[in-house]
């Protein structure tokens, strides 16, 4: 067994959460794209965009902190 233990940062998770949520709901508004709604709001289609940010914002994590691609300290 090696002297230094290799911890996984929370991040690494935080990220592959945030990037499959985001595909959920992107998927979501997509589906829901072509149904009309009676909201003005829904006009900006907060889904999309809500999706895209959160796959972004997970995949930038992800990648990020991937394990093993750091140079160890």
């Amino acid at each position: 067994m090696s002297r230094h233990s290799h911890m996984l940062p929370v991040w690494f998770f935080i990220g592959i959460l945030l990037t499959f949520y985001g595909v959920v709901i992107l998927i979501t508004a997509i589906v829901d794209f072509s149904k009309p709604t009676t909201v003005v709001l829904a006009n900006y289609h907060p889904g999309i965009w809500g999706g895209l940010i959160l796959l972004s914002v997970g995949a930038f994590y992800t990648i990020w902190f991937w394990p093993g691609l750091r140079k160890r300290r």
